[in-house]
C-alpha cells in the first residue's frame, strides 16, 4: 500500500459525496489509500479491494509468525528429527491398515 499524499487523498465527507466516482478512478489509479474527514477529522479510510485483501493477508502471516514464536518460546514445537519420526511411524502404520 503506498503512502497517503496529504494534499491529495484527504478529503472532506461532502466532497467525497459530490465526486465519489472521480475518486474511486483515482483511487484505483494511483493505489493510494483515499482518507475520508467529517468535521475536520479522520472518518474513514477508503481502500481497492486488492489493497484490503493485502493488508488481511499480511495481518494473517503477522499472526501466523507470532504464534509460531509464542509455541517455540513455550517449549510446544518439536525439532525435525522429531517430526521426521512421527511421520515415518505414520506412515508405517497406514501401511499396514491397507
Amino acid at each position: 500500500m503506498r503512502k497517503v499524499n496529504v494534499a491529495e487523498d484527504i478529503i472532506p465527507i461532502g466532497e467525497f459525496k459530490t465526486r465519489a466516482s472521480e475518486y474511486l478512478r483515482r483511487l484505483h489509479a494511483n493505489r493510494r489509500p483515499l482518507v475520508i474527514t467529517q468535521n475536520g477529522k479522520a472518518a474513514a479510510v477508503v481502500l481497492t479491494p486488492q489493497e484490503f485483501a493485502d493488508l488481511e493477508y499480511r495481518e494473517l502471516v503477522k499472526a501466523k509468525i507470532q504464534a509460531g514464536l509464542d509455541s517455540a518460546a513455550s517449549g510446544r514445537s518439536l525439532s525435525a528429527a522429531e517430526v521426521r519420526k512421527r511421520l515415518k511411524a505414520r506412515i508405517v502404520a497406514a501401511a499396514h491398515e491397507d
